[in-house]
């Protein structure tokens, strides 16, 4: 959550009354502000308003020297961990031979790998265009040519004179799901060779 812009504390709360929550999180009540500037004096603490457009306002009893370093630590940390995602386009023709084609998709591949996603767009020119629904295949091809990276987000659509299709990296919870799925398939494999392996000791093969 984002730091407050121009946080009234101490002197510069204008209320002629709060209502007060205690340094321990309790609930002190509503008071003049004169006593709830004393009570935070008491503790050698600041008094913080941190809910303004209330009435009375709250304010808060605390240290707000370390509640401002706190917070920007956790806003640092968010946008550390926040990925940015972009929009990449690729384009092809409907002619497009094997070689340039597995370009693309490796071009493909690496921006999803990334995170970015991708903007698959098919361009028609002249006489093209009357055979759009022919080069379609080239799209559903790619897409499940690029299954294992990415899925669809907007399925294939005419822009124009272009046939586009959005692609978005896959979900770590897909990537989970599916390594889920694969160790679920090799321990029940495992499990319908035991008996066999049983049946082998007995007859006293190793």
């Amino acid at each position: 959550m984002p730091i407050q812009k121009n946080i009234r504390i101490n002197s510069r709360i204008r209320a002629p009354e709060v209502r007060v929550i205690g340094p321990n999180a309790e609930q002190v009540g509503v008071v003049l502000l004169r006593r709830a500037l004393e009570l935070a004096v008491e503790h050698n603490l600041d008094l913080v308003e941190v809910a303004p457009t209330a009435k009375p306002p709250v304010c808060r009893i605390m240290d707000f020297s370390k509640y401002k370093y706190d917070q920007e630590k956790k806003e640092r940390r968010v946008k550390k961990n926040q990925k940015i995602s972009h929009l990449k386009q690729l384009r092809i023709k409907p002619h497009i031979d094997d070689h340039d084609y597995q370009v693309k998709l490796r071009q493909a591949i690496t921006f999803l790998t990334k995170k970015d996603k991708v903007k698959l767009n098919l361009f028609f020119r002249g006489r093209e265009l009357s055979f759009k629904d022919q080069s379609r295949h080239i799209l559903e091809r790619f897409i499940t040519d690029i299954g294992d990276h990415g899925q669809v987000e907007r399925s294939p659509m005419m822009e124009g004179r272009i046939m586009s299709v959005v692609i978005a990296p896959k979900s770590d919870r897909s990537h989970g799901s599916a390594d889920k799925k694969g160790k679920e398939d090799a321990e029940a494999k495992d499990e319908s060779l035991r008996p066999q392996e049983v049946q082998d000791n007995q007859n006293g093969e190793v």
